[in-house]
């Protein structure tokens, strides 16, 4: 099979049960008791919502459709704390059509605003997410920043052509305009002539 890239919120999660003191399928490995886990880390306990954050990226359009729909029906419908953060991790993973990082920070804070009603790897787990969906939005701004930019220059340099067409045609205008005002002084003048020899000719005086 080929090696799937998993999020970096379950990889955070999977190389912490390979620590001292973890638990996973309910095996435990303590040669060497960490001093700093307080308690056994019980890795099965998140074990669908990690699958859910592995599969979300890396199914076709439908089946994302599908699981990202079930992830949120679920904390509509029946709202405890535990589908409230499948779908708050849902809309935190990349991937897929339904992510939302903004909703995932919203939504993800709103979890850890309240700790005592997550275990202590879902705890763990929403923490490592909102810190990636952070980073995540911090990027997202920085390219939204440096697009406006291109576009601002872009529309400057499109302005700096229309100005200088319209310099240029303006400059046209005022010569032809100056054509004009000397092609209408000559033919006045010739005007003036024509009627100085026709009112000539009519004051001579004519033979019996």
């Amino acid at each position: 099979m080929r090696p799937r890239r998993l999020p970096t919120a379950v990889l955070a999660v999977a190389a912490l049960a390979g620590m001292p003191g973890c638990s996973v399928n309910g095996s435990v490995r303590v040669p060497h008791p960490a001093p700093t886990v307080a308690e056994p880390v019980d890795v099965g306990a998140i074990r669908p919502v990690l699958e859910l954050m592995s599969s979300l990226p890396q199914g076709d359009p439908a089946t994302q459709a599908e699981l990202f729909q079930q992830a949120k029906d679920a904390a509509e419908l029946s709202p405890t704390t535990s589908n409230k953060l499948r779908y708050a991790l849902a809309l935190a993973t990349p991937g897929h059509g339904g992510a939302d990082p903004v909703a995932a920070q919203r939504q993800l804070s709103e979890l850890l605003a309240r700790p005592e009603t997550l275990l202590p790897i879902e705890r763990m787990l929403a923490i490592v997410a909102l810190k990636e969906v952070e980073q995540q939005l911090v990027l997202l701004a920085d390219a939204k920043r440096l697009r406006d930019d291109a576009a601002r220059e872009a529309h400057g340099d499109k302005l700096a052509t229309i100005n200088r067409r319209l310099a240029a045609e303006t400059d046209e205008n005022t010569r032809l305009r100056k054509a004009l005002d000397e092609a209408r002084a000559k033919l006045e003048a010739v005007t003036h002539i024509e009627r100085s020899i026709n009112d000539r000719g009519s004051s001579l005086p004519t033979n019996p």
